[in-house]
């Protein structure tokens, strides 16, 4: 008959050996948890975020992703006259960007017309002291369906520069393609610059 030997391990070590490996899981949770999930939502412009907007949008960095016709600098005649005509649009087509319920960015879709009326085009910014806090890959993907949910369309474009990886990584990450590349297709700031075109699309 054989034997069985059974060693008491002292209660205090277990106790600290439970908590320690409890304390590896919980940093594997946040780890694994995108900064900006749960954190950030979009939210229709009220006329109490004209300072704000005001603030943030006049930012040259800003400015050299955008098209020429917003103006720079961006004053609070701009952000009141913006705000006051999304005040007629039904449904929404352009939203402000909350992060942890403080006004941090804007996005929005550009509807097409004629033969391309099933597209629209996407565009979005993050006010800078938010940079590289996930917010925009957030806040793409909370934009994307509800296009595709709120709107009769197929495709949404989105154009980024070529000197804006950044902004291609947030799409790519949302299921975006790089559809083509349109070489010195876009003149920014008196210099000839290649336009990369991400799609998202239903039917292929």
């Amino acid at each position: 008959m054989s034997i069985i030997k059974v060693k008491i391990v002292n209660s205090n070590f277990l106790v600290i050996l439970i908590n320690y490996f409890f304390y590896l899981n919980l940093l594997k949770l946040k780890k694994s948890i995108t900064p900006a999930m749960h954190k950030t939502v979009l939210k229709s412009w009220e006329k109490v975020d004209i300072p704000i907007l005001a603030t943030y949008f006049n930012n040259i960095r800003i400015w050299n992703n955008l098209r020429d016709y917003i103006p720079h600098p961006y004053t609070e005649d701009d952000a009141t006259k913006f705000i006051e005509a999304q005040e007629v649009i039904d449904p929404i087509q352009n939203f402000s960007i909350l992060h942890e319920d403080e006004l941090c960015g804007g996005i929005g879709i550009i509807l097409k017309e004629d033969i391309y009326r099933m597209n629209v085009e996407l565009a979005y910014w993050i006010a800078e002291p938010f940079w590289g806090k996930g917010i925009a890959t957030e806040a793409v993907r909370q934009m994307t369906e509800y296009t595709f949910e709120k709107f009769a369309i197929n495709r949404i474009i989105a154009e980024v520069f070529e000197y804006n990886p950044s902004s291609m990584r947030v799409l790519e990450k949302n299921g975006y393609y790089l559809q083509s590349v349109s070489r010195k297709g876009v003149l920014k700031n008196d210099y000839l610059y290649d336009n990369y075109i991400w799609i998202k699309q239903k039917i292929y």
